[in-house]
């Protein structure tokens, strides 16, 4: 197995091995391992003092900040506040000054009381409790061996955490699955408790010893679970639930929050209480000797035990899983289940989870309660979209200054000030706005996070802060001098247009000042110059060239015709130059008849886009994808007649409307990890090639059929694929509904399906 190591960075230490409680579904004592009865009752001061020295080496070979540290058994608190002291401090002095000791113990609670919450409270050790709900769900499997309820004591250890001198020690309440139990009265008795969070846990099996389905159910587990889930939510969700997080944050797109879901690596060691270094505890529900790595703390590193081929293969994400998880849609939130449950002796852990239906159905009955109570960002109307966009342009901007970090110099600090001001006063904060909205201020922010990342202070274009504030500032009419940078003896005034204050090549600085019918220029040091005063509307001169209106008539938005910006060099073809005035008004008269084609046959589309679409740019010849330019931004051939135009302005809308989506809303994760063979291309893509290809073709094909060709297979793909996140999901709908396939291919030809290719997995 290739790769990189992946560092530990959650250590379970074993204080003790046995336990005060006979629970007969515990996985230490109950199930295949018997290696508990071999280990000493309570770890040695040589193995606590060992672990501490290769706890430290190991956070300062992988710098770590912070390691957590879990003390577990059998039952922990069985050591003793003696011996659970004794590891605090040996833990922390190693660690002093190396990385943050994030320490926590897991208990049954029975021995739980002030005396060894006093020390807990001493040392920041946060507590966690094993509670199966009620007292007869608890009375199921956690007894003493006598028979006895451990219930009330547990009750009482909960409630002392919940006293407000030990209320920040508290992490919440493990509750272990049985589908005997109600799931209702389970759910209830633990939420009633108002811990910081509850885990569901299902309970260890393999395949060679499954779980218990009383009524033969393959999902009954999943069924449970969502009976929790819907009671969870009907109260308003009023604990955090790790199991529902977890499945919520993968289907958002973001990560697991737990290791029984996902496909993040294994970061987790153990160590016993001889001192032996084993994988996770779950293994010894698999079979004798599971968990072992042969290696032990007084000889071995960690750096050791994360090579061992066990813990490498619980680390290789989607390339670990079976095959039969590959090819499944829920992969990214069920990580193809804990690597335990997919144990069978005939082939060892390549299979999915015994729990497979379980969780498919689990994941996919989160995933429909989600998305009708909610309303995706996928399906934003414009304004809103817009609205991101500014917000996620201001975000950059704020980002840069913090990266700048004092680095951009006198012009960037005067600007950054003026542009409070300019907020400060009527009318400037929306004249900023319409500034920042500027299609290429969205390239220019990403090229100057880009250089500042790279290092390199002569390359950091910061001009560009004082040009914004300014023509803002000439916008709201404000009396305001700003400073600008200018390179080439250019100075650029974003939706404004260019004057030139000096020679080519030359770089300096001109203040712009706002005048009633438009602004001043004064060129600052040595050299010709002097003021020059332009006049807002005037026509191209020897030193002052406008950006232009595309003056077409008819029902045509006012599109700006920008080309003159320096960042709109953001297309996969490079921007034409300047038009002249022949040139500009005969390419406006054929945006006039592409735009009345539009209006003939995508009504709808064209209304949208002529509330989003500010910008257009001539190029050479037609983009082939999108550009890196904001919302509100187009690139059209010059050339070309009404029809061809048509087909880019639509093409220009629907790739500059994704982009914005995929920038303010996770529609789809783990992009790359599997390849898609399309229906218009040989080569396989990336699922985000395959969503954006398919939303351009929609909007492209209501206005040629053509284009739809193939659009029903590859949304089809789509929905199949494992990406997709509830706004992906939501976005697909949306997508089935425009095109006029509101059930999918299932509903097409008397209900057989059109052929869909093949889905290809990436393994690394």
């Amino acid at each position: 197995m290739t790769g990189p190591l992946v560092p530990f960075r959650e250590f379970v230490l074993k204080v003790h091995s046995r336990c005060d409680l006979a629970c007969d579904h515990c996985y230490v004592y109950e199930h295949a391992d018997q290696s508990w009865r071999t280990r000493p009752k309570t770890i040695s001061d040589e193995a606590v003092s060992w672990t501490a020295r290769r706890l430290a080496e190991h956070a300062a070979t992988h710098a770590l900040p912070s390691v957590a540290v879990i003390l577990h058994g059998g039952e922990p608190l069985l050591a003793g506040p003696a011996r659970l002291r004794r590891v605090c401090e040996e833990l922390g002095s190693a660690l002093d000054g190396v990385a943050e000791l994030d320490l926590r113990i897991h208990t049954n609670g029975v021995q739980l009381s002030p005396r060894y919450l006093d020390l807990f409270a001493e040392f920041g050790v946060k507590v966690g409790i094993s509670l199966d709900g009620d007292r007869a769900a608890n009375d199921r499997h956690r007894r003493f061996a006598d028979g006895r309820t451990s219930h009330p004591l547990v009750l009482r250890a909960v409630e002392l955490l919940r006293q407000e001198r030990y209320r920040h020690l508290d992490l919440g309440l493990l509750c272990t699955v049985d589908i005997r139990n109600d799931p209702v009265a389970v759910y209830e008795a633990l939420a009633g408790l108002a811990p910081p969070m509850v885990d569901f846990l299902l309970p260890h099996a393999t395949w060679d010893t499954p779980p218990q389905r009383p009524d033969g159910s393959a999902t009954a587990y999943a069924d449970w679970l969502l009976t929790v889930f819907d009671r969870w939510t009907e109260q308003g969700r009023p604990v955090p639930v790790r199991l529902f997080s977890s499945v919520l944050s993968s289907l958002g797109g973001g990560p697991s929050l737990t290791e029984s879901l996902g496909l993040a690596p294994t970061d987790l060691v153990v160590i016993e209480t001889d001192g032996r270094l084993e994988q996770a505890d779950s293994l010894k529900s698999a079979y004798e000797g599971a968990a072992a790595t042969g290696f032990d703390v007084f000889t071995h590193t960690f750096d050791e035990v994360a090579a061992h081929p066990g813990v490498r293969a619980r680390q290789l994400g989607l390339a670990g899983v079976s095959e039969t998880c590959r090819r499944c849609p829920v992969v990214r939130s069920c990580g193809g289940g804990l690597y335990t449950h997919r144990y069978r002796s005939a082939n060892g852990f390549d299979n999915p989870s015994v729990y497979c239906a379980d969780l498919a159905a689990l994941v996919r009955g989160i995933e429909d309660r989600t998305a009708a109570a909610t309303e995706s960002a996928a399906v934003r109307v414009p304004a809103e979209l817009v609205e991101a966009q500014l917000d996620l342009t201001r975000t950059l901007l704020a980002h840069l200054h913090h990266e700048l970090d004092g680095r951009g110099g006198a012009l960037w600090d005067a600007a950054w000030q003026l542009a409070e001001e300019v907020e400060r006063t009527a009318g400037g904060a929306a004249a900023l706005d319409e500034v920042l909205s500027h299609p290429y201020t969205r390239t220019w922010l990403l090229d100057a996070l880009g250089a500042v990342r790279a290092g390199g202070r002569a390359a950091l274009p910061v001009e560009r802060l004082g040009a914004t504030v300014a023509a803002a500032a000439v916008r709201a009419g404000l009396d305001l001098p700003v400073p600008v940078g200018h390179r080439d003896g250019v100075l650029f005034l974003p939706g404004l247009g260019a004057v030139r204050v000096a020679g080519p090549g030359e770089r300096g600085t001109a203040v712009v000042r706002a005048t009633g019918t438009g602004f001043l220029v004064r060129r600052d040091g040595p050299g010709p110059g002097g003021e020059l005063h332009i006049e807002l509307g005037a026509a191209d001169g020897p030193r002052w060239q406008p950006v232009r209106a595309l003056r077409s008539g008819g029902a045509v938005p006012a599109f700006v015709l920008d080309d003159l910006d320096p960042y709109r060099d953001c297309f996969d073809v490079p921007p034409a130059g300047r038009l002249g005035p022949a040139e500009a008004g005969a390419w406006a008269a054929r945006i006039g008849a592409a735009w009345a084609l539009l209006e003939e046959t995508v009504a709808g589309q064209c209304a949208e886009a002529a509330g989003t679409l500010t910008t257009l740019t001539p190029l050479p010849r037609a983009p082939a994808g999108p550009g890196r330019h904001g919302y509100g931004g187009a690139g059209l051939a010059v050339t070309g007649d009404a029809r061809e135009l048509a087909l880019g302005l639509l093409s220009g809308f629907r790739r500059a409307k994704m982009r914005a989506l995929t920038e303010v809303t996770d529609l789809y994760a783990s992009d790359g990890s599997w390849e898609h063979r399309t229906p218009w291309y040989d080569e396989p893509v990336p699922f985000s090639r395959l969503l954006a290809d398919t939303f351009e073709r929609v909007g492209l094909g209501l206005f040629e059929p053509r284009f739809l060709d193939g659009v029903p297979e590859a949304l089809d793909m789509i929905e199949t694929a494992a990406e997709p996140t509830i706004d992906g999901k939501q976005l697909i709908a949306a997508l089935r509904k425009e095109a006029g396939d509101p059930q999918g291919t299932s509903g097409r030809n008397g209900g057989k399906a059109l052929p869909v290719t093949r889905v290809m997995c990436r393994t690394p």
